[in-house]
């Protein structure tokens, strides 16, 4: 008999389970040399039937990347003149399989049918297999079809098991619902595998129904095992269903605890079940309707499905396990009935680490916490895993102080918190508005997801921050952490504008503004990012408060071009924005010009819409046109609120009219409006600017019966009105109330803080004040009243803490009793 040299790849002959020695590498993968190796799928064969060094050269060409001779062999490989077989391609279709190659695969097909190879089972296994791990699943689909239509073979169920992997993988549903079709009319059965990945195909459609039917289809089938049950509190965990999930776990601890699980670690170190997994047989009432496209498939109904589930008990359907479904609310069992092995111990605690994880989307602390005591009474062990869910857990419903105390926790056991758990705390801790805490967290991350550092600029925002916000962002670019929409809606909110709250926007100001808002745009075209309506929102606002008015319509129209495109409604809320700029920039005409563009093109204008047009006649000096807009408000269902009746009293005040601005304010009160201090403070900067001190003490005195706290604007128009008059001692005793009222309105509780408010006050510390101001920085209107007080004690006025006796307050309380006329 003559013999053949072989030389093959290592990994390729380990397949065959042959030992043989390596005695060479070359481009890192081992070869062996032999004159007496003849090993095939089925064992040694004569060289005379399959040339294996022809094959085994292909098989190196492709190992070595050299695409071209391996083609070049295969035709060789085609062109002898011996009649060649199916298993003269095995090796080259297992190679494919294995990398995967699915053109090659491809071309070795397309020589075998050429050359009228009879085809095996193994050759359509590894052609399939080979298609589908390189992502080819309309060419695998087409040879199951052309398996089961044109050839003596029939499809088997790994190869459609490989199938539906594959489909998983993709998330290619069309496919996987050809791939059921095909099974069903073949009446291929199911085994357990299958039912995994049908599983998986529930969940990418997030179709509980259809998991409910494979739960009763497996209980019917099968005695659940420990891997069935830890592949339905997958399931169950990412349908966020809990219930369902604890109730599984239950029965897989009680399995594991009471009887011999067959379950064994492969090679690879995958766990599987060792038991014999017979397929299931195909019957009438499958749980695939909904996949197929079989009109003779009857599914049970879900109403049929609630009666059994009612009929049997709420824990029948975890197949007679003992062990309640509730039974986690108390810790569950406690006691090991007999030890069990380390794989059982993994599972479990991976199932146990699926439901925690699920508990911390959900916000429910409470299972978190007893799902974690019940580890511990079983010996499971905690991981770093575990403690990321229950963390995440506690902090979400608690805070970061208590997700510290639990981070201690895995220090003393040496344990390192995952980049998940730190992302939590520190997005925890950015909530709290603790934005060094927030850092460090974030510094100690490796790969980090973006929503941390939103939320660290979202607290940045919140406490006018932007230098900070600044140093995350360089911090971001330099991670190569990509930002989302909702970075760019903070960044606008945060950048967009230069002076605001502080100054009105000036010529510099709208230059940088502008400079700012192109690079955020720019970065947002360079990431694919396109505006939403928030990001666009957010943009308008940041031009409005600047004044950069032609830059705002521009805007707009680019919004409005966008949505148009995308078939996207703009929002109200966008217009509002741009309308509000315009009248705080006082172009009222193309304000009105918009306005008129909305109602023509059929806008259902909202309540902000009317009352920052009603705030725009203040402009126009029109009150006739302010009273269209609330008969047209009212017209519209939208009822007239506080913030209508103060844009009404800007109009009366332009013209002097407090008559009328009282009896606004008295209607106001008759309809059951409650007036907020905005309200109160229109009317106090009116009546400050044309020196009407009986307006202003009227209202003071309105505000202290309707309890009513002022704040740092009410002190200013007050203060002001006294001095531009000459009253300077009222003045100084009218800061001094209307401060003590800022603390508090009740004399108990100023008299209980005034020992800590007078060390401050009075403190000759140089900087005191900037101590004020950073104890009080969450309480603005707190720190302004102690600032004020502290200066009416500097200016040698003396300070009472019981504002109620204060002459001004009391003649106020006496002339104005019975309102204005008193």
């Amino acid at each position: 008999m003559q013999r053949f040299p072989l030389r093959v790849p290592w990994k390729s002959i380990a397949n065959y389970g042959l030992r043989v020695p390596e005695i060479g590498r070359k481009n890192g993968v081992g070869f062996m040399e032999t004159s007496r190796f003849y090993g095939t799928a089925e064992g040694y064969r004569s060289a005379e039937s399959v040339p294996r060094p022809v094959q085994g050269e292909i098989v190196n060409a492709l190992y070595s990347g050299d695409r071209n001779r391996a083609s070049y062999l295969l035709s060789e490989l085609g062109g002898g003149s011996r009649a060649l077989q199916a298993e003269d391609f095995i090796l080259i279709l297992q190679y494919c399989a294995k990398t995967p190659d699915p053109l090659f695969v491809m071309e070795t097909w397309k020589l075998m049918k050429e050359k009228d190879v009879e085809f095996s089972g193994r050759c359509y296994f590894l052609t399939i297999r080979a298609l589908c791990k390189g992502g080819y699943l309309e060419e695998a689909l087409n040879v199951v079809s052309f398996l089961e239509e044109n050839s003596d073979e029939n499809a088997t169920l790994p190869m459609y098991n490989n199938l539906l992997n594959a489909c998983v993988q993709t998330h290619s549903l069309k496919y996987a619902n050809e791939c059921l079709h095909l099974m069903e009319r073949q009446g291929l059965g199911k085994n357990e595998i299958t039912y995994a990945l049908l599983l998986k195909l529930a969940v990418l459609q997030e179709d509980f129904s259809t998991v409910k039917k494979i739960l009763k289809e497996c209980v019917n089938f099968y005695s659940l095992s420990i891997l069935t049950l830890r592949r339905f509190i997958w399931t169950f965990t990412r349908l966020r269903d809990l219930e369902s999930a604890c109730a599984a776990l239950q029965q897989m601890v009680a399995i594991a605890f009471q009887d011999y699980p067959s379950v064994t670690k492969t090679a690879e170190g995958k766990l599987y079940n060792s038991r014999l997994d017979i397929p299931m047989p195909c019957c009438d009432k499958l749980i695939l309707s909904r996949h197929s496209h079989s009109n003779n498939i009857v599914s049970p109904s879900d109403a049929e499905y609630c009666k059994e589930e009612e009929d049997s008990g709420k824990t029948e359907r975890w197949a007679k396990t003992g062990v309640d479904a509730e039974e986690v609310r108390d810790g569950g069992p406690s006691v090991l009935q007999k030890p069990i092995s380390r794989q059982l111990m993994k599972l479990l605690r991976w199932s146990f680490n699926d439901i925690i994880a699920t508990c911390a989307s959900m916000q429910n602390l409470v299972l978190a916490e007893k799902l974690m005591s019940q580890m511990q009474s079983l010996g499971l062990e905690l991981s770093c895993n575990t403690y990321d869910g229950f963390i995440r857990a506690l902090v979400s419903v608690k805070g970061f102080r208590d997700g510290m105390e639990v981070l201690k926790v895995m220090q003393l056991k040496n344990m390192k918190p995952y980049d998940s758990t730190l992302a939590a705390m520190s997005t925890s801790c950015s909530r709290g508005l603790e934005l060094d805490l927030a850092e460090m967290f974030l510094d100690q991350t490796l790969q980090c997801p973006t929503y941390p550092y939103n939320a660290f600029l979202e607290a940045c925002d919140t406490l006018d921050q932007p230098e900070r916000a600044l140093q995350v962002v360089a911090k971001m670019k330099r991670l190569n952490i990509l930002p989302d929409i909702r970075t760019y809606e903070l960044l606008f909110s945060l950048f967009g504008n230069v002076n605001a709250p502080y100054e009105d926007g000036n010529m510099w100001s709208q230059v940088d503004a502008a400079k700012r808002i192109y690079a955020i745009e720019m970065d947002m075209i360079r990431h694919g990012i396109p505006h939403n309506h928030l990001s666009m929102q957010n943009l308008l606002k940041a031009l409005g408060t600047e004044g950069m008015t032609k830059e705002l319509i521009q805007h707009l129209r680019v919004a409005e071009n966008q949505f148009s495109h995308e078939s996207t409604y703009i929002g109200i809320p966008i217009y509002n924005t741009v309308l509000h700029g315009l009248v705080e920039a006082k172009e009222s005409g193309v304000a009105i010009e918009i306005f008129r563009n909305m109602i023509s093109c059929g806008y259902s204008v909202d309540a902000a819409t009317y009352e920052i047009m009603i705030d725009c006649c203040s402009i126009l000096r029109c009150y006739k046109s302010a009273c269209a807009l609330v008969s047209m408000m009212i017209r519209d269902g939208f009822c007239p609120n506080a913030v209508t009746y103060t844009a009404l009293m800007k109009n009366l005040l332009i013209f002097d009219r407090f008559d009328e601005v009282i009896k606004l304010l008295e209607k106001c009160s008759s309809d059951g409006i409650p007036a907020d201090i905005v309200l109160y403070n229109t009317i106090l900067n009116g009546a400050s600017d044309k020196g009407r001190l009986d307006i202003i003490e009227f209202i003071i005195e309105r505000m202290h019966r309707e309890k009513i706290q002022p704040d740092p604007a009410t002190c200013s128009h007050v203060f002001s009105a006294y001095v531009d008059k000459g009253f300077c001692i009222t003045a100084m005793e009218a800061l001094q109330v209307l401060s003590l009222r800022m603390i508090s309105l009740e004399d108990d509780i100023l008299e209980e803080s005034r020992l800590e408010y007078e060390n401050l006050i009075f403190s000759e510390d140089l900087e005191a004040e900037s101590h004020i101001i950073e104890i009080f920085k969450d309480s603005t209107n707190l720190a302004v009243a102690l600032l004020y007080l502290r200066w009416c004690a500097i200016s040698s006025f003396p300070i009472s803490w019981l504002p109620s006796q204060s002459p001004w307050a009391i003649r106020l309380s006496t002339d104005y009793a019975f309102g204005l006329s008193g």
